[in-house]
């Protein structure tokens, strides 16, 4: 996945933006204000930090060591740093969207209600 797709796939969420709260090297994707992913699009490799539901983080790493690692100046326990060129595009997919998945579910009712996502 190219850095154009990763802004691209992360934009495609129900009310996602991305800002600049970092500098301009760093894209924070947010939903309602809740940051579901950050990513330095320039960096090589790319990597994008990701939520994680905790006991599948740690299972993650273990099966992907070096490549999915605990979140970079993230908490550790819910944050993954994933390499996005060294796993398949649909796996990262399938990451991105749980991460947004998981804050909106943290999100107040009425917000999800608003965003079809009960």
């Amino acid at each position: 996945m190219t850095p154009e797709e990763l802004r691209a796939f992360c934009l495609e969420f129900n009310a996602a933006v991305e800002e600049f709260p970092f500098g301009p090297e760093t894209s924070v994707f947010k939903v309602l204000g809740k940051m579901f992913a950050l990513s330095a699009l320039d960096a090589t490799p790319l990597t994008a930090n990701l939520k994680c539901e905790p006991d599948l983080a740690v299972r993650l790493r273990a099966d992907h060591p070096g490549v999915i690692v605990p979140g970079w100046h993230m908490n550790k326990r819910h944050w993954n740093t994933v390499t996005v060129a060294a796993l398949p595009d649909r796996m990262v997919r399938e990451l991105v969207e749980d991460s947004y998945d998981l804050v909106v579910a943290g999100l107040p009712r009425a917000d999800r209600l608003r965003l079809n996502r009960p």
